[in-house]
C-alpha cells in the first residue's frame, strides 16, 4: 500500500485529535495545536523546553523517565496514565489525569528521540484530592488493577509501603474497600 503524495503529513500532525510531541532527549522539539490546548500553552511557550513544565514535581517527571526505560529498551513503546500540569492559561497549575503513549524511535537510547501522544483524560477522571507525587503513582497502578505486591514491584517499593499509600488514598477518597477506591478515582 503507498501513501498518497498528496497528504500534508504536517498538516495531519498539528490537526491530530490528540496531542503529539516529537522529542530528543526528553525535551519538545515539535508539538500540535492540541497539545497545546490541552496544557494551555502555545507552540513557543512548549518547543524548545524539558518535559519537565509538563509535570506536576520534578520528583514525578525524574521517576517516570526512570521507570520507562526497561519498556522502551525492550519494546520500544511506553504507556501509563499519569497526573499532569497545565502549563499556562486560566487553569495554570491545575493537574489532570493524562494517558501517555511513546515510542523511542532508537530502542538503545530510548530517550534520544521519540514521538509521544498525550490524551486528556480529566473529563472521565477528574483528581479530586491532593495526592503525594508517590500516592499518585499508586493511584495510577491501581486504576490498571494491579496488586501491591506488583505495583511495588513497578516502583521499586516494599508492597506494605503500597498497602500505606492505598489506605492513605482511601482515606483521601472516603473509600471503604479498594474497589470502591478505583471506583472512585476513575469516576472521580
Amino acid at each position: 500500500m503507498s501513501v498518497d503524495a498528496t497528504i500534508d503529513f504536517q498538516l495531519a500532525f498539528d490537526m491530530a485529535p490528540v496531542g503529539l510531541v516529537l522529542s530528543r532527549n526528553r525535551s519538545i522539539v515539535d508539538c500540535n495545536k492540541h497539545l497545546c490546548e490541552m496544557f494551555g500553552a502555545s507552540r513557543e511557550q512548549l518547543v524548545g523546553q524539558s518535559f519537565l513544565v509538563l509535570y506536576p514535581s520534578v520528583d514525578e517527571y525524574e521517576r517516570i523517565g526512570t521507570r520507562m526505560l526497561p519498556a522502551l529498551n525492550t519494546k520500544g513503546l511506553y504507556a501509563d496514565n499519569r497526573i499532569m500540569k497545565r502549563v499556562d492559561g486560566r487553569q495554570k497549575g491545575e493537574t489532570f489525569w493524562c494517558h501517555v503513549t511513546g515510542r523511542a524511535l532508537n530502542r538503545e537510547a530510548p530517550h534520544e528521540a521519540g514521538i509521544w501522544a498525550f490524551e486528556d483524560l480529566s473529563a472521565r477522571r477528574p483528581v479530586k484530592a491532593e495526592l503525594t507525587p508517590r500516592e499518585r503513582e499508586v493511584a495510577a497502578h491501581l486504576m490498571d488493577g494491579l496488586t501491591s505486591k506488583e505495583i511495588g514491584r513497578a516502583l521499586l517499593i516494599s508492597h506494605r509501603t503500597v498497602e500505606i499509600y492505598r489506605a492513605r488514598l482511601m482515606r483521601k477518597y472516603e473509600a471503604s474497600t479498594t474497589a470502591d477506591l478505583v471506583h472512585k478515582l476513575v469516576t472521580g
